[in-house]
C-alpha cells in the first residue's frame, strides 16, 4: 500500500489505535544470555559522508541522518511502511509497520523504547550516538528488538549509520504464516537491514548535496507515514529499483 493510501485508510488508522491496548509479547532478556538463550543477534554497520572532526556539524551527515531516522525514512517502502501518530514523543511512540512478504502483506506493531543521546568513549576514542530502538507487539511476526543509531567519531569525523537486532519467532499466530516466516523470514530480515543502510547512505548523500531542499511535508494530521513521498523523487527512484529486485 502507497503511502497515500495509508495515511487514508480508516482500518490502518483504527489498528494503530488498537496497539496502545497491546504489550510487548516477549520478556527482554539479558545482553549477555542472547545467544545462550537462542536468540538471532545481528549487527550492521554503514559509513555514511565523514564531516570534520569534532561535534557534529549544524546541517551536516550526522544531523541528517539523525532527522531521516527520526521519520523511518531509512526502511525500504517494498519491504515496510510504517505509519505513527507523529505528534507523540518518539520514546514511547507506538508504529503499525505495513510488512511485504511474498505478495501478502501482514500488519503488525511496534513500540518505540529507549532514546539514546550521549557521548562515549570506545577503546579510548569519542563518538556522539544518537538512535533509538523498538520492541515488538503481541500480534507479530517476530519477538525482538532493533536498534538504529548514528555514530560520528570526533577524532578522525568519521560518521556510522548501525543497526542492532536480536530476534526470535513469534510462537502465536497463524500456523501457515508461521511455517512461511520460518522458511523466508531470514531472508528478509537481512534484505531489510541491507536495503535500510543502503538507502541511509544514499539519502544522507543526496540531502547533503540538495543543501536541504530535500525535507518532508508531512500530512496535516498528527498521522504520519514513513519512509514518506519526497518531493525531490529520490524515494521514488529507490523504489523503483527495490520493486526490481524483489
Amino acid at each position: 500500500m502507497a503511502a497515500e493510501q495509508l495515511l487514508r485508510d480508516p482500518a490502518s488508522r483504527r489498528a494503530l489505535d488498537r496497539l496502545h491496548r497491546k504489550s510487548v509479547n516477549f520478556d527482554p532478556p539479558a545482553r549477555e544470555r542472547l545467544q545462550a538463550e537462542g536468540w538471532r543477534v545481528d549487527a550492521y554497520c554503514e559509513p555514511l559522508p565523514p564531516e570534520a572532526p569534532g561535534p557534529p556539524v549544524r546541517g551536516g551527515t550526522w544531523e541528517t541522518a539523525r532527522r531521516l531516522m527520526s521519520d523511518y525514512e531509512f526502511a525500504d517502502p517494498s519491504i515496510v511502511r510504517a505509519i505513527y501518530h507523529g505528534d507523540d514523543p518518539l520514546e514511547g511512540r507506538d508504529m503499525l509497520l505495513e510488512l511485504r512478504f511474498h505478495g501478502l502483506r501482514f500488519h503488525v506493531g511496534v513500540r518505540v523504547g529507549g532514546v539514546r543521546d550521549e557521548t562515549s568513549e570506545r577503546a579510548g576514542r569519542t563518538v556522539r550516538i544518537w538512535g533509538w530502538s523498538y520492541r515488538t507487539l503481541q500480534g507479530h511476526l517476530e519477538m525482538g528488538q532493533m536498534d538504529y543509531e548514528v555514530w560520528k567519531w570526533l577524532d578522525t569525523g568519521g560518521v556510522q549509520f548501525r543497526i542492532a537486532a536480536y530476534s526470535q519467532r513469534a510462537r502465536d499466530g497463524n500456523p501457515l504464516v508461521r511455517l512461511g516466516f520460518r522458511l523466508f523470514g531470514r531472508r528478509e530480515q537481512v534484505r531489510f537491514a541491507r536495503h535500510a543502510c543502503e538507502r541511509m547512505a544514499c539519502l544522507v548523500a543526496e540531502e547533503l548535496s540538495q543543501a536541504g531542499k530535500g525535507e518532508v511535508p508531512r500530512a496535516g494530521d498528527s498521522v504520519a507515514v514513513g519512509p514518506a513521498p519526497q518531493a525531490n523523487g529520490l524515494h521514488d527512484r529507490l523504489e523503483a529499483q527495490s520493486e526490481v529486485s524483489v
